[in-house]
Parts: C-alpha cells; sequence; structure tokens
C-alpha cells in the first residue's frame, strides 16, 4: 500500500554547496528508483542544532515529502545510517491531516510570494 511520507535529515555542515546538492539527489534518487514519488521538498538551510551532534553546532536541514511502499522506508533509513554526511534523520507516515495541513501551508506561501 502506498502512503504518504515526510522525511527531514540533518547533514554534517563541514559540506560545500556541491556535496549538499550530491547528497540530496543520492537521497531523492533512492526514492524514485524504489517506485516512490517526490510531492514537495524544501532546503531549510545551515541551521543551529539545539544541542551538538558529533561535535557540531549546526547542520544543513533538508525536507522531502513522497509517496512509497511502506517497506521502503527501512531501506531509505538503513542508507540514512550509512552515510558519513547525515548526522540525524526522522521519516514519519503522514496521515490525512498532516497532508492537508502540509499542501494548505504551501498554498499560502505561494499566494503570499505572488501577491
Amino acid at each position: 500500500m502506498v502512503n504518504r511520507y515526510e522525511t527531514v535529515f540533518i547533514a554534517t555542515p563541514v559540506l560545500s554547496e556541491a556535496q549538499m546538492k550530491e547528497a540530496v539527489d543520492k537521497f531523492k534518487h533512492l526514492i524514485t528508483e524504489n517506485g516512490g514519488k517526490i510531492a514537495h521538498e524544501e532546503n531549510w538551510g545551515l541551521k543551529k542544532l539545539t544541542y551538538p551532534i558529533q561535535k557540531k553546532s549546526t547542520g544543513f536541514y533538508y525536507l522531502i515529502e513522497f509517496e512509497s511502499e511502506g517497506e521502503f522506508i527501512q531501506k531509505l533509513e538503513t542508507e540514512y545510517r550509512r552515510d558519513e554526511r547525515i548526522i540525524r534523520f526522522l521519516t514519519f507516515k503522514m496521515d490525512k491531516y498532516s497532508v492537508e495541513y502540509a499542501e494548505k501551508k504551501r498554498t499560502k506561501l505561494t499566494e503570499k510570494k505572488e501577491g
């Protein structure tokens, strides 16, 4: 069964812009090559961490919203763990209310930019 998921990962702050793009592309490709469909993505950029992770106080945040089979999530998270560029990640299954909220929020942001 296909579900909607949201995954956010934090990459180490020592990456160049090209290296960060490469990491993002890797995970987007992993999603699509496993039958997933990317619905939305956001680059939140370099942010201060609440607490140090691996002696780092900042990290690059990236969000991907996608549709996929449930079994794929384990494979995605295994890839996050294997990639030394990723210092934290979180993936969760969105219910219909989360999907509605996310879409409504994006519509408001689009209207603001256009208006």
